[in-house]
Formats: C-alpha cells, sequence, structure tokens
C-alpha cells in the first residue's frame, strides 16, 4: 500500500504504489453515506478503479442499500440468486466441492449485455486461510502503454461479445453439468447465452474520460470485419499484453471485507488455490450504458 494517503473528509483512501486500486477506511458502510461521502467515495472509484473498504460486516438489506448509493441495480443473468433477494448472487465453494472455481478466468462482468453494469460489489463472508485471491488487470494501463500506431489501428474497430463460452448451451458449464459435475452455485444454461454484443474495442470512460483496451476471452469472440484467424491473432495479442503482471493487482481477502471495481476500465480473475476450505462471497452489480 503507497505511504501517501488522502485524507478527504472523514475517509481515509490509501492507493497502491501504481494508483491501481486503493483501500478506503473512516467510514461505516452499513448505514447511508452523507453526500459529501459519497461523492469522495465516487471520486476514489473513478480515480483508482478497484476500491475496497475492510471491516465491513453487511446485511442483506446493508449492501443492497449501499450498492444503491453507487447506482442501480444491474441485470445478472445465467445465475440463479439467492432466495428472496434476486440482486444478490452467493458465490459459494464448499470444502469438497471439485468444480473449477467461478471466474477462473480474465472477464469484465456481462460486457455480452447491450448495456453491461458500471461497476461489481462483492463482500466476503466466509474467506479461506490459503488462496482466493482476486486479480484486477488495470485495462487504461494497458491502453496507454501501446504505441501510437496500434492506438491507432485499434480506435474504432468493434469486439463482438457474447456469453456462449461459458453459458451457451454447448458451453463449459454445459459440459460440466453433462458429466455430473458438483458445482454448489446454480448456473443455468440458456440458448440466449448465445447472441452477440458488438461494443467498441477501445471504449472511453463516461466519468474520467479515459481510453481503455474492452474485450476478454471469456466474452470477446471476434472483431467486426475480420477473419476468425485474424481475430485470433491480434485478440491473443491484446490479452497477453493487458494481462502482463505490471499492470495486474492480486487483491487478498479478509472476512467482511467489501471491494468495488469498474468493469468499464478492468479485467479481474478469480484464483483458486483453497480446495478443502469454504469460501462464502456476496455479489451485486451497479447498472451500467452501452460502451462508447
Amino acid at each position: 500500500m503507497s505511504e501517501a494517503a488522502i485524507k478527504t473528509g472523514s475517509i481515509h483512501v490509501a492507493p497502491n504504489p501504481s494508483g491501481f486500486g486503493a483501500e478506503i477506511t473512516g467510514l461505516d458502510i452499513s448505514a447511508p453515506l452523507p453526500p459529501a461521502t459519497l461523492a469522495a467515495v465516487r471520486q476514489a472509484w473513478a480515480d483508482h478503479a478497484v476500491i475496497w473498504f475492510p471491516d465491513q460486516p453487511l446485511t442483506h438489506d446493508e449492501l443492497e442499500a449501499f450498492t444503491l448509493q453507487i447506482g442501480p441495480f444491474g441485470f445478472d443473468p445465467f445465475i440463479k440468486p439467492m432466495e428472496g433477494r434476486p440482486h444478490i448472487l452467493e458465490l459459494r465453494r464448499e470444502p469438497n466441492e471439485t468444480a473449477r472455481n467461478f471466474g477462473a478466468g480474465w472477464h469484465s462482468d456481462w460486457s455480452f449485455q447491450d448495456e453491461p453494469p458500471a461497476g461489481t460489489i462483492l463482500h466476503s463472508k466466509v474467506t479461506p486461510p490459503v488462496g482466493g485471491d482476486t486479480l484486477y488487470a488495470d485495462c487504461t494501463a494497458a491502453w496507454n502503454a501501446l504505441s501510437p500506431v496500434m492506438q491507432k489501428m485499434l480506435d474504432g474497430l468493434t469486439a463482438i461479445h457474447s456469453a456462449a463460452l461459458p453459458y451457451g448451451t454447448k458451453g463449459l458449464f454445459a459440459h460440466e453439468q453433462a458429466g455430473g459435475g458438483d458445482r454448489t452455485m446454480e448456473i443455468i444454461v440458456s440458448p440466449e447465452a448465445d447472441k452477440t454484443y458488438p461494443h467498441p474495442l477501445v471504449r472511453t470512460h463516461p466519468v474520467t474520460g479515459r481510453k481503455a483496451l474492452y474485450v476478454s476471452p471469456v466474452y470477446t469472440v471476434g472483431i467486426e470485419g475480420m477473419t476468425p484467424e485474424e481475430s485470433f491473432t491480434l485478440l491473443s495479442f491484446l490479452y497477453e499484453h493487458m494481462t502482463q503482471e505490471k499492470f495486474v493487482y492480486r487483491h487478498k481477502w479478509r472476512e467482511n471485507m467489501l471491494t468495488l471495481w469498474d468493469n468499464r476500465s478492468t479485467l479481474h480473475y478469480a484464483d483458486g488455490g483453497y480446495d478443502g476450505h469454504l469460501r462464502v462471497m456476496h455479489r451485486t452489480t451497479v447498472a451500467g450504458d452501452r460502451p462508447r
């Protein structure tokens, strides 16, 4: 954590040395935040893309209420929500579960939607003693590191997004279910997942105005106007570029920590390494707009 922490009103913002990611302390998010405090939280989110709040035990009501202070709920398809809580997904993996941990692939949440979520909120309830980190990639820094020639080529291209690979009728979860997998979370395989959605390959953030690469190996299936071979070659280069160690922050969870990240300028990856241990997280999404 950077020593150059910033005191904003009553809250304390401690960015990582790179500026990508920041811890926020000095507030209780179980209660409605005063306008000035909420504005400071929003600014920290815009500045650092990933922000987290330690030591925040929250009820379901409080988690939902905090989410709504950030923005309206997003729509979460293909995963059964908690009973009576249509906006909360429980990401649970039991100690004896052998299925691959959920989210184990670089992606931006629900980028296959016409209006993907601006943000995702994840609240830790049970954290294993080992593993379970979440990795975040800074897609703005990755864009800025490209040569002007490459930037000129990419800017204006349209990437095609789809949920077919994980959630389609011939996707990974369909094969898992056919094989009698023991996943605790209820995944809904659907033909709806095969739909495709075009989005700019280079996205401009609606708040900061900064550009970021907006593609991922889980949800991007091609580039408009290119052959499959051309798309594969270019996207493979971008994925390797975006997930270089210098652009990645490894987030270590503690119980009762809430993390909010920006799907418009980051990718994330759920790491494993906690077989034999229970892990329980509660997730909400914040609605976004059409990428531009």
